[in-house]
């Protein structure tokens, strides 16, 4: 416990945040994706809430899209120290443009998530408290995948397949976006290296890097145990988060 504990203290924030969120117009024709308010805070506020929640007092936040707007954002005073790195290729790349921008702080243990995703603050400091060593994928059981969601495959707590192509009979699980790595061998950054320079790479989903990984030196699940999380690709998600905090509070 000691041990995972002083893992967390050093471990960074990587939040992708530099996509625009098409699926949001058009609340995303003026402002960027990440700055889109849910009860009444904007989704970055809501996930350097929870990554403060879990120990982590650092974070780097990848911006491309309308990026002036969230370093004013990244000017107020925030729950924990944050670091902008501007992905100029954010319109032309995949997500893995932004975690290829965000490089040189993936050596160092990071928690890694998708800037688009919003959680109770309970999931994100419960998936770092049991994270194992190496790197670790957040997941939960798709009994009803939804048409966006990274499918996976996971058995004994290990990560076999990630793709949002998967087989009804392959998949298990589903990923929250959230990747723990306390990997100092430079695994996950070889993986990132080797997926991004093959031809096409510069349009894979960064859970590619993970695929790669979890046929190679293996990748440990993280199953989601308390709180809840939602995905805001649609205006519809806003409301639904917004509807069960309202029960929630009653």
């Amino acid at each position: 416990m000691r041990g995972r504990l002083a893992v967390s203290k050093g471990m960074k924030g990587i939040i992708l945040c530099a996509g625009q969120g098409s699926r949001l117009l058009p609340l995303t024709l003026e402002i960027p994706k990440c700055l889109v308010k849910v009860q009444e805070q904007e989704i970055l506020q809501h996930q350097l809430t929870a990554l403060h929640a879990a120990g982590i007092h650092k974070a780097v936040v990848v911006i491309g899209y309308r990026h002036r707007q969230v370093l004013a954002f990244l000017e107020r005073q925030l729950p924990i120290e944050v670091i902008p790195v501007f992905n100029p290729f954010w319109s032309v790349a995949s997500s893995i443009g932004s975690v290829w921008a965000a490089r040189e702080h993936l050596a160092e243990p990071f928690c890694l998530m998708n800037g688009d995703t919003i959680f109770d603050a309970a999931v994100i400091a419960g998936a770092v408290r049991r994270a194992k060593p190496g790197v670790n994928l957040l997941i939960e059981q798709a009994s009803d995948p939804e048409l966006d969601d990274m499918l996976v495959h996971a058995e004994a707590g290990r990560i076999l397949a990630v793709s949002k192509t998967l087989l009804p009979e392959q998949t298990t699980h589903r990923s929250l976006g959230v990747i723990i790595s306390n990997d100092r061998d430079g695994r996950y950054l070889r993986a990132l290296d080797d997926v991004i320079s093959a031809p096409g790479g510069q349009n894979a989903f960064h859970h590619a890097i993970i695929a790669r990984l979890a046929e190679t030196v293996g990748v440990a699940a993280i199953a989601r145990d308390a709180g809840i999380w939602q995905e805001i690709d649609r205006p519809e998600d806003i409301e639904r988060w917004t509807q069960v905090h309202r029960e929630k509070a009653r």
